[in-house]
C-alpha cells in the first residue's frame, strides 16, 4: 500500500483530543484524493477504550502501542514507538495536527528516518495527482506552496481548524484493532516527564465556544464594548477580539483570535468592525458561518463572510439585539 495514510491520534487525561479528529478528517481527505486507505495509531498505556472509540471511524485499522513505559508522554518514547510502526506500515503520509506534543516529537521522528516534515499546514491542493501543501510564512504575510521530494514516508502536521472535526466519516462497521509489540527499554527513554504544559489561566477557552462575537478597531473606544457584550449575551456567545483590541488593553489577551492568539472554529462567528487582516482570519477560518458588519465595503472580512452587512455597527447592532431578544421571547 504505497499510498497508505497513517494518522496519529493524540490523547490526554484518558480522552482523545479535538485535534485528533481534525487530523483524522485530513487523513480521510488525503486517502480519498489518492484512492487509498487510512489507518490510525495510538501510543500510550491502557488504550482499549480509546481504540474502541476510534474503531467507529471510517478507517481500515486502529494500531495500538500499549506499554507502561509510554504511560507518560515523552518525545523519546513516542518517537521510538512510532518509528517502529512506520517501518512496519510503510505509509506514504504520516498525518498529525500541529499541537504542542506533535511539535515536540515529530521533528525528532522525521529526522531519525531522514525524512522531511512540513508543519502547520493550512491545507493542500491536488493538482492532477500531485499534492501541493500550503503553509504560512513571515507571520502569516505570505503563503508558501510546498511539495515533498525524495521517498516516502512524508510527515505532515495541519494547523488547528484546517479540517473540521465534525467532517470525520464514521464507518459502517467497527474497524479492526491491532495491538503492535514494540521493543522499548527504560534506558532508551532519556527524557523524564515534568508537569504538563498548560496555557496561562484563561477566563474562557474560545476554542470550545460554539458562538463568538468578535470586535475590531471599528468599536472605536473601550466603553463601546458594552454593545458587543449585549449582542453576545443575546446570542449566548463568548467575546473575542482582533489583536489591536487586546494590545490596547481593552480586552484580556486570552480573548485574542488570530495567528498570535487563539484559533477557533465556532458554528457562528460575528465580526464587528473587523477589517479582516490575514493574521486574524487565520484564527477564525474554521467558523461554519461568518457574519461580518463593517462600514468599509472593501474590507477583506467580506471575502470570507457567509453574510455581510455594510453599515455602521452602532446603527446595526442595537436593532439586531432587539430582534434576537424578540425571537427568544
Amino acid at each position: 500500500m504505497p499510498d497508505h495514510i497513517l494518522v496519529f491520534a493524540e490523547h490526554q487525561g484518558g480522552k482523545l483530543t479535538r485535534p485528533t479528529w481534525e487530523a483524522l478528517a485530513a487523513g480521510q481527505r488525503l486517502a480519498q484524493d489518492l484512492g487509498t486507505t487510512v489507518s490510525v495509531v495510538l501510543v500510550g498505556s491502557s488504550l482499549a477504550p480509546l481504540a474502541t472509540e476510534l474503531a467507529a471511524v471510517a478507517v481500515q485499522e486502529v494500531l495500538t502501542v500499549d506499554s507502561p513505559l509510554l504511560a507518560e508522554y515523552t518525545a523519546d518514547g513516542y518517537a521510538l514507538a512510532l518509528r517502529t510502526i512506520i517501518a512496519q506500515q510503510k505509509p506514504r503520509f504520516f498525518v498529525c495536527s500541529h499541537t504542542y506534543q506533535v511539535r515536540d516529537f515529530a521533528p525528532k521522528l522525521a529526522a531519525s528516518l531522514d525524512r522531511g516534515l512540513v508543519s502547520d499546514c493550512l491545507g493542500y491542493r491536488n493538482e492532477g495527482g500531485k499534492l501541493v501543501f500550503v503553509r504560512q510564512v513571515f507571520q502569516g504575510k505570505y503563503s508558501a506552496d510546498i511539495e515533498f521530494a525524495g521517498e516516502a514516508p512524508y510527515f505532515l502536521s495541519f494547523q488547528a481548524a484546517a479540517f473540521r472535526e465534525d467532517s470525520v466519516e464514521r464507518g459502517a462497521s467497527a474497524a479492526k484493532i491491532t495491538p503492535v509489540e514494540v521493543e522499548l527499554a527504560a534506558d532508551s527513554i532519556r527524557a523524564k516527564p515534568g508537569e504538563r504544559f498548560r496555557e496561562a489561566k484563561q477566563a474562557v477557552d474560545l476554542t470550545q465556544a460554539p458562538i463568538i462575537v468578535a470586535v475590531g478597531r471599528g468599536i472605536k473606544a473601550p466603553e463601546n464594548l458594552e454593545l458587543a457584550k449585549q449582542l453576545a449575551a443575546a446570542l449566548g456567545a463568548e467575546i473575542g477580539a482582533s489583536r489591536p483590541i487586546c494590545d490596547n488593553g481593552w480586552l484580556p489577551m486570552d480573548r485574542q483570535i488570530g495567528s498570535s492568539g487563539q484559533t477557533v472554529a465556532p458554528k457562528l462567528y460575528v465580526a464587528l468592525g473587523i477589517s479582516g487582516a490575514i493574521q486574524h482570519m487565520v484564527g477564525m477560518k474554521g467558523a461554519s458561518t461568518v457574519v461580518a458588519i463593517n462600514k468599509d465595503k472593501e474590507a477583506p472580512i467580506f471575502e470570507v463572510a457567509t453574510y455581510g452587512i455594510v453599515g455602521d455597527l452602532f446603527e446595526v447592532v442595537p436593532p439586531l439585539v432587539d430582534e434576537i431578544k424578540k425571537a427568544k421571547a
